[in-house]
């Protein structure tokens, strides 16, 4: 017998929170995020130009280039050889607004167990050992939550000493999340 979406609102909810804090204690705790991110030399300066062309918020590259036919051009070909070549995200000013991040954050988690849960649905029945969920949950998390990340270093620079440190932080997420529906798998329904 399968078993719906309704009746998985408890690991549901306990895998994304639990991921979620999972999360948090990575990045106030453990802190290895930290070194993604490299500081500027000139950033007061880089900064000052930045904020002279008000750009508005959103992901912006240099040299701007939205069509690869012009890539093929002199001109093109020389911005990209004298550099930078960047892409800059710009945020609104003013300090990040927490509480609304931080909800985002448990949505992402909470979303991403009912795209699981879904899965699951469509894979396991009623009754499933707590091993054959764990292990049909955990690849399913873990694509859900980190196998995403790995274009930002194909095509975004990002380095992939960073995207690792993501995918690690997946496969916790993954883990937890898998334990949590395991644990609260529905039991097969008796046989009158």
């Amino acid at each position: 017998m399968g078993v719906s979406l309704v009746e998985l609102w408890m690991p549901i909810l306990l895998g994304g929170v639990l991921a979620w804090i999972a999360s948090a204690l990575i990045h106030m705790l453990l802190k290895y995020h930290n070194s993604d991110y490299r500081p500027l030399s000139n950033e007061t300066e880089v900064a000052a130009s930045i904020g002279r062309g008000a750009p508005r918020p959103g992901v912006h590259s240099i040299p701007y280039c939205v069509d690869m036919a012009k890539m093929g051009e002199p001109e093109m070909q020389a911005k990209f050889a004298a550099g930078p070549v960047a892409f800059v995200t710009v945020f609104p000013n003013g300090m990040p607004n927490m509480g609304k991040l931080v909800g985002q954050q448990i949505l992402f988690f909470v979303i991403g167990c009912v795209l699981i849960a879904w899965c699951a649905t469509l894979a396991l029945p009623a009754g499933a050992e707590y091993l054959r969920v764990f292990g049909f949950i955990a690849p399913v998390a873990f694509l859900a939550f980190g196998w995403g990340v790995v274009p930002y270093s194909i095509w975004y620079g990002h380095a992939w000493s960073t995207t690792a440190k993501y995918l690690l932080d997946a496969l916790i997420y993954a883990l937890l999340v898998a334990g949590s529906f395991a644990w609260l798998w529905p039991a097969a329904a008796a046989v009158a």
